[in-house]
């Protein structure tokens, strides 16, 4: 068995301004810069048969590249708790195209539907044990964060195996765009 998502791997330059905003939050689990993406979507465990079926339908997908821009920032909560810290994701034509391309070729070789309604984000942080008034505090203070617009030309299948600290992720196939 192993475990898959689609997502936008996010280059170097971006990744490195998304680390300058974390830290100083006393029970964040910040993730490691080396991890943060954008989940296109999460497919789970699955059989090795599987996922050669996964990358056979992921390897039809044709769509143009496009600009990627990230700018503020919010939380996710869960029963009146924050969770989780992010950067959101403009949600561009290009962008939406490239998602609802991907959920319909895995729909189509027998993936069940994905059941979130997509919001595009980078998590940053899981904050199930920070004190909520530094989370408020540290969206207010980043919630005009803005960057420049990157090209993305690719999408990846990642394996992910638990580890101690974080998860591993593990760029299993690039699928051009053009």
């Amino acid at each position: 068995m192993v475990r898959l998502f689609v997502a936008l791997a996010l280059p170097e330059t971006l990744r490195m301004q998304l680390s300058m905003l974390t830290g100083g939050i006393q029970g964040a689990r910040w993730v490691p810069p080396e991890n943060y993406h954008l989940t296109l979507r999460f497919i789970g465990e699955v059989e090795g048969w599987r996922a050669d079926e996964v990358d056979e339908a992921l390897s039809a997908i044709r769509c143009k590249p496009f600009d990627l821009s990230l700018r503020g920032v919010g939380t996710f909560e869960k029963a009146g708790k924050i969770e989780t810290l992010w950067v959101g994701v403009e949600k561009t034509e290009g962008l939406t195209h490239l998602q609802s391309k991907i959920e319909t070729a895995l729909q189509r070789m027998g993936l069940d539907p994905e059941r979130r309604r997509f919001a595009p984000h980078v998590t940053l942080a899981r904050t199930g044990k920070a004190p909520s008034h530094k989370l408020v505090e540290w969206v207010q203070s980043h919630n005009l964060f803005r960057a420049p617009p990157v090209a993305m030309e690719h999408f990846t299948l990642f394996s992910s195996r638990l580890g101690k600290e974080s998860p591993v992720y593990i760029p299993e196939v690039e699928y051009e765009l053009a």
